[in-house]
């Protein structure tokens, strides 16, 4: 499938800006399975520094500034992307054997997948959370159908709901407050797994517009889990899915704040609104 990708990030303040300094996680990543045909970023008003660079986990990202006064300000990505389906993965290695092949570092893979075992400033480990995860994590259960039904359980058991957290609540409180947005049930999985742990990132991205899906019209946000001698799986709690090709990915790293969509510092402004929209809809082949 072929998409073309439109995130438009609006902010509006109280009383001017006199300067702002803004990273942006907006580009689409490539990888096996999804390629970027073209992505550009606009920015109102126009910038005194463009730069763009990759980050620790190879994620494209840009750094802008703007030096004039201004009372709003647009970050517009307009992407195109050509997506295929990913196999499935076939691995009937157990939770057990995966946790001890991380932490032994058993080949190259594992080696870089085992700094996601680690705790991240949004997405830590808890005893709450490996109760939670032990009631799935059976001894010798296969830990792609453990995670698949952590996943399932995450779905069932946490109420999407907009608006009724915020990305500085804390985790153990999403936890027992059972809703929340995508994010959340990323940061519980991921936070899940790392109880145990097992390998696991947060990656951002979109959802195809008008698709059946929770999410769609926003950042979305899933989990890849690390199974050793496979490769990632990646799992939307969400919406008890496998991404494919109706899922763009952006970018991947630890939890929210490696990845977050735009963010910055600004001199003045007051009060400040933002209004994001996004739309991923299919385009023709040439």
């Amino acid at each position: 499938m072929r998409y073309e990708a439109t995130h438009v990030t609006r902010y509006r303040y109280e009383e001017p800006v006199a300067q702002s300094l803004s990273q942006a996680h907006l580009m689409p990543r490539a990888f096996p399975g999804q390629r970027v045909i073209e992505s550009k970023i606009d920015i109102q008003p126009e910038p005194a520094v463009f730069e763009r660079r990759k980050d620790y986990f190879g994620n494209d990202v840009t750094t802008f500034a703007v030096f004039r006064s201004h009372d709003r300000m647009a970050v517009t990505c307009n992407s195109i992307v050509e997506i295929e389906p990913l196999p499935f993965l076939e691995a009937s290695i157990s939770w057990e054997e995966a946790r001890v092949r991380l932490a032994a570092h058993a080949d190259e893979a594992s080696l870089e997948a085992y700094e996601f075992v680690f705790d991240s400033p949004y997405a830590g480990s808890s005893v709450e959370l490996a109760k939670y995860a032990h009631e799935v994590f059976a001894p010798g259960r296969p830990l792609l159908e453990a995670a698949m039904q952590l996943s399932a359980r995450i779905n069932a058991d946490f109420l999407y709901r907009p608006k009724s957290t915020s990305i500085d609540m804390p985790l153990a409180e999403v936890f027992a407050n059972r809703r929340g947005v995508c994010q959340d049930f990323a940061h519980v999985m991921i936070g899940a797994l790392r109880s145990l742990s097992l390998a696991a990132r947060y990656v951002s991205g979109y959802l195809r517009s008008n698709a059946n899906y929770q999410g769609a019209g926003a950042s979305h946000a899933w989990v890849a889990v690390f199974i050793p001698g496979s490769g990632w799986l990646n799992l939307d709690p969400t919406n008890n899915v496998i991404p494919s090709d109706g899922h763009v990915t952006l970018a991947w790293g630890r939890d929210y704040g490696d990845v977050t969509p735009v963010k910055g510092i600004t001199l003045g402004g007051g009060v400040q609104t933002v209004e994001v929209e996004v739309r991923v809809e299919a385009c023709k082949l040439p």
